[in-house]
């Protein structure tokens, strides 16, 4: 367990301030970087949140609970939402391997 930099698991203001509203309670990334281990903590504007998991698996594997959790209302508004902020870089491909860390304010 360490207390990590928020900017280092979540990517932007705009992500940051979703988490501190409770509208974001998991973040799914790329699998080549590990941004966080379970039991890792971060602060955002002084609230404290706890990683309780890091999952490695696919884009196939992802649910409309999982697209709610990470601030969309669907699978596929989420899977519009990333092609729009990750333009020419990003295609759904439901083998690409992600990790999905999930955290709750302590």
């Amino acid at each position: 367990m360490a207390a990590i930099d928020a900017d280092d698991l979540l990517p932007n203001d705009r992500v940051q301030q979703s988490v501190l509203d409770g509208d974001v309670t998991q973040l799914t990334r790329g699998a080549s970087n590990r941004y966080a281990e379970e039991g890792d903590t971060f602060e955002v504007d002084g609230e404290t949140f706890a990683v309780v998991s890091v999952e490695r698996r696919t884009l196939g594997d992802f649910t409309d609970a999982d697209a709610r959790r990470e601030g969309s209302e669907s699978l596929e508004a989420y899977k519009r939402r990333m092609k729009r902020v990750h333009p020419g870089d990003f295609e759904w491909d439901d083998g690409s391997e992600v990790l999905t860390y999930r955290f709750e304010r302590r």
